[in-house]
């Protein structure tokens, strides 16, 4: 007990944590991006932690390092410490208000979350939440944010934790006045389709799962979902979008599916909620997804 005593007074609290950003990113250059150090810093104080406890932590390449097997094992007490650090001081701290900084896919932050964000807020009044949206995925690098869901393909990160979210359907939306001349799915060749640049899931690709050659693309083009959805809203053409993202003009009835078991539609998972392992456990954001899985879980 002494002499761990005495080496926990020889080790810095900032040392550890330069251990720890290196051996969650595998990069000394990473781990100095996101403490705001430089490589040299967050190299020197990993050796200094090395020398005084007598054993290798890392294997180091020209390209990357990896965590011997002492490094392992101190790793997960390290994580788990960090951890337990983290969800002390927000337990400390909720007797005030507690803000949860959220990263946004655009349209899926203007089409479904911030029209639900209201009952979460009611349900949890002391729980703050400022919601940034963009096609840019959070890089947590800068502790701007706390979490992001993602739209796509999920950032090659390391140190992120990933949760899948509900399955999508895409389908051909329009106006209830169009909708009256689309009986079959060839009945989509004459009207004015409207096209979604950056979406996963396409007209080709769903004329292609019809068996029917896909028109030339001509017409309304958008760079988000919210601008396609809104425009078909308003009797501008049919857009081919999520039926999640739409949940509220199909209910109000400003939107419609008028090939509804009678053509093949695509199901997909598209969004995903991600934030960093380091935060894994805290009670902010297991609060918040807990709330997510639920709303999506809803029927429309």
């Amino acid at each position: 007990m002494w002499l761990t005593n005495v080496m926990l007074h020889k080790i810095p609290l900032s040392v550890l944590r330069s251990f720890e950003a290196a051996g969650r990113s595998g990069s000394f250059r990473i781990a100095a991006d996101e403490l705001g150090l430089t490589p040299g810093a967050v190299s020197h104080a990993i050796a200094k932690l090395e020398d005084a406890l007598g054993v290798s932590l890392f294997t180091r390449t020209t390209r990357a390092v990896a965590l011997t097997p002492e490094g392992e094992t101190l790793m997960l007490h390290v994580e788990r410490g960090f951890n337990e650090l983290r969800q002390g001081l927000e337990r400390v701290s909720a007797r005030g208000q507690r803000l949860l900084r959220l990263h946004a896919a655009p349209s899926f932050a203007a089409q479904f979350l911030a029209p639900r964000l209201p009952r979460f807020l009611a349900a949890h009044p002391d729980i703050e939440i400022r919601l940034a949206a963009g096609t840019d995925y959070a890089r947590f690098k800068a502790d701007e944010f706390d979490a992001d869901i993602v739209y796509g393909k999920l950032p090659v990160a390391a140190g992120l934790l990933a949760v899948h979210l509900t399955q999508e359907m895409v389908t051909p939306l329009c106006a209830p006045a169009l909708a009256a001349a689309i009986h079959t799915p060839r009945d989509l060749l004459t009207q004015k389709l409207i096209h979604s640049d950056n979406k996963q899931i396409r007209w080709s690709d769903w004329f292609g799962v019809n068996n029917i050659k896909a028109p030339t693309p001509h017409g309304l083009r958008f760079d988000r979902s919210f601008l396609a959805i809104s425009a078909a809203a308003d009797g501008q053409g049919v857009a081919l979008e999520s039926t999640l993202l739409a949940q509220r003009e199909i209910k109000q009835g400003r939107l419609m599916a008028p090939l509804a078991g009678l053509a093949q539609d695509i199901t997909y998972i598209g969004h995903h909620f991600i934030y960093p392992r380091a935060r894994q456990g805290s009670p902010l954001i297991e609060t918040f997804l807990a709330w997510l899985l639920q709303e999506l879980d809803q029927p429309p």
